[in-house]
C-alpha cells in the first residue's frame, strides 16, 4: 500500500483533475453534440451567429480549463505532491458534474438549449443525466478509495 507523502497536496490534486475532468466533458459535449452531430449549440435561442459565437467561448473556456487543471498536476507531480487517487477521483466528478449541471442547468432550468430538438426529449434528458450520474458516482467511490487508502502506511518489516 501506498503511504501519503508528507508533502503530497490532495486538495490541489483533487482541483486540478477536476478542471481537466470538466474541460474534457465540454469539449466531448462540443465536438460531438455541438459539431458532429449538429444536434445543439451552446445557446440556441438567438440567430446562427450567436449561437456559433457562444460555442466559440465554450471551447475556449474548456481549453482553458484543461490548460489550468494540467499545469496544475504538472507543478504538483514536479514537487513530488501530487496525489493520484485524489487526481482521479477529481477527474471524474469533473466530468460527471460537467455533464449534470449541463443537463439540469443548461438544459431545464436556463433553457440554453435542448439535447436534441424532438418531440419526446425524455430519454434523451434520462441517459444525458444517467450518464452524467454514473460519472460522478465513479469519482465518489474512487474519493472515498483515496480517503481510506491515504492514511494507511505500508508496514515495515521487523530486522532481524
Amino acid at each position: 500500500m501506498k503511504c501519503l507523502a508528507e508533502n503530497a497536496d490532495t486538495g490541489r490534486s483533487l482541483r486540478g483533475a477536476f478542471l481537466i475532468g470538466v474541460g474534457i466533458m465540454a469539449g466531448v459535449d462540443e465536438i460531438i453534440f455541438h459539431q458532429l452531430l449538429a444536434w445543439h449549440h451552446f445557446y440556441d435561442r438567438a440567430t446562427l451567429k450567436v449561437a456559433l459565437m457562444t460555442d466559440g467561448l465554450l471551447h475556449a473556456a474548456e481549453l482553458l480549463a484543461i490548460v489550468a487543471g494540467f499545469f496544475m498536476l504538472l507543478d504538483l507531480r514536479r514537487s513530488h505532491a501530487l496525489v493520484e487517487g485524489r487526481a482521479w477521483a477529481g477527474f471524474f466528478l469533473g466530468l460527471g458534474s460537467f455533464q449534470l449541471f449541463d443537463g439540469i442547468i443548461d438544459h431545464k432550468v436556463l433553457r440554453t438549449h435542448q439535447i436534441r430538438y424532438v418531440d419526446n426529449l425524455l430519454p434523451y434528458d434520462l441517459a444525458w443525466n444517467a450518464a452524467g450520474l454514473v460519472l460522478l458516482l465513479i469519482g465518489l467511490y474512487l474519493l472515498r478509495r483515496a480517503r481510506k487508502t491515504e492514511g494507511r502506511t505500508t508496514p515495515v518489516e521487523p530486522k532481524n
